[in-house]
């Protein structure tokens, strides 16, 4: 399995953090790419979400799962759906990077176990003569180009006003 981590400082206490990160519904409003999230249960672990994603020719529906929740510590989660994957959203508070002026800061952390291998061009409904291999090519410097827009945009309706957001990637391949 290959991992990745993705993480940045919040001027905000932890459980703000948390409950913010619990509103997965809301992370729509956040990417031109993300068009909706619905979801079945109460947001508690077993409640299943299906992340509507959008991006030229290609339509795709996540389903993912809350296998767990540890507040305001740690949101658990796995893909149920076309691709083997899991993860976590994790909030640590970490007052020493709090900017002078600020009381407080947090740092989020969004984790993510994946085999690649797992995936199967059939679940995109690819056009004829575009291979899953292209769009992988295509879609990962626009996913972390976008990663850091929807990142600076949650800062803000965290925070209450834009600034430069440092988002920091910790590339791990081959972990468990």
């Amino acid at each position: 399995m290959d991992h990745l981590e993705l993480s940045t400082v919040v001027y905000v206490p932890p459980e703000e953090a948390y409950e913010f990160l619990l509103d997965f519904p809301g992370y729509a409003n956040y990417s031109k790419h993300l068009t909706r999230v619905t979801h079945e249960g109460d947001g508690g672990p077993g409640t299943e979400y299906d992340i509507h994603l959008k991006w030229w020719k290609v339509r795709y529906t996540v389903r993912s799962e809350v296998t767990e929740l540890d507040p305001p510590n740690r949101i658990d989660w796995k893909i149920i759906k076309d691709i083997h994957a899991h993860g976590h959203w994790r909030v640590e508070e970490v007052p020493e990077e709090a900017p002078e002026g600020e009381e407080t800061a947090s740092r989020v952390w969004l984790s993510i176990h994946f085999d690649a291998n797992s995936a199967d061009s059939g679940m995109l409904n690819l056009p004829a003569f575009v291979s899953l291999g292209w769009v992988v090519g295509k879609v990962k410097p626009l996913v972390l180009s976008e990663a850091e827009k929807v990142v600076e945009r949650i800062v803000t309706d965290l925070e209450g006003e834009p600034r430069p957001v440092d988002l920091e990637i910790h590339e791990k391949p081959n972990a468990v």
